[in-house]
């Protein structure tokens, strides 16, 4: 980045937090110009035991230190930084942060131009309650089978939510040049993302959870096709290409609909419509089988 469109250019992050989420927001504001420092503990973030790439990725650019905060030298090393440090990026449950002689009130006492930036599991009183991410898409209804989902999307979505929190801090620096508090709950992301399901937008009967024919995933001859002709022009635009009648909002709910287009993509390859979709500008994308 530049740095007219580095927003957080100048401002020094320390944090405290392992796994997943807090690295993710961190190398956020890495890439959104903040100098970044991590304190781990002696043993290291667990993520660099589970998935060595994802560490590395997390941490390009982030001064890793190395102290533990049970102990003198390691709170020394703590205060030293924090002294030189605009927002602290936590994720320990609060009953922790408080043993440690991290709680707000004592935090702010002592460096009161720094922020905080907390992620908790749940808010407000619920931060001390067990969870992680599948528990948190499950309590939000987004773990409908068996399957685990794709990707974490609690922690990534909290991440993109602390980092904004830093931005806010941030703002607020410039204009009072207090520190401010500021919790994030992996849970509120994991309802934010559950919003379009609440709504009805992705239940079976909502136009992007299965029931208009433009707008779902069908089996080819060679893999599956992830089809999202949602619009108008584009539900008529696949509807000519598969030679089905229709293309109108009321026929894409139509059960003939879905026949005739599910019958259509299994009759094709996923190099056939790949072609198709750049041939008619249709927004198909074909996922040929492992």
């Amino acid at each position: 980045m530049t740095p007219s469109s580095a927003p957080l250019q100048g401002l020094r992050i320390l944090s405290l937090a392992l796994n997943l989420p807090g690295p993710a927001a961190l190398m956020r504001c890495r890439r959104l110009g903040a100098t970044c420092t991590k304190l781990e503990p002696p043993s290291g973030d667990p993520m660099g035991l589970y998935n060595r790439e994802a560490y590395a990725e997390l941490h390009e650019g982030v001064e890793v230190l190395r102290g533990d905060l049970k102990t003198g030298a390691g709170q020394e090393l703590l205060h030293r930084e924090l002294a030189r440090t605009d927002i602290l990026l936590t994720s320990f449950r609060p009953s922790a942060l408080a043993r440690l002689g991290l709680g707000w009130p004592e935090l702010h006492a002592r460096h009161p131009a720094l922020s905080q930036v907390a992620i908790v599991g749940a808010p407000g009183a619920r931060a001390e309650e067990p969870g992680h991410d599948l528990t948190y898409l499950a309590d939000n209804g987004l773990v409908p089978g068996l399957e685990l989902p794709a990707t974490l999307y609690a922690d990534m979505s909290g991440s993109l939510m602390a980092s904004e929190a830093v931005l806010q801090a941030a703002l607020r620096r410039q204009a009072h040049q207090s520190g401010i508090y500021l919790e994030v709950a992996l849970s509120d992301a994991a309802a934010y993302l559950a919003l379009p399901r609440r709504w009805g937008l992705t239940q079976p009967t909502g136009s992007v959870g299965g029931a208009h024919a433009g707008y779902r995933v069908y089996p080819c001859q060679d893999g599956r096709v992830a089809v999202a002709a949602l619009e108008p022009h584009f539900a008529a635009g696949l509807c000519a290409a598969a030679g089905v009648a229709g293309g109108d909002v009321r026929a894409m709910f139509a059960p003939d609909t879905h026949r005739a287009v599910a019958a259509f993509f299994a009759s094709r390859t996923c190099a056939e419509l790949d072609r198709l979709a750049a041939e008619k500008d249709l927004p198909i994308h074909a996922m040929p089988a492992a």
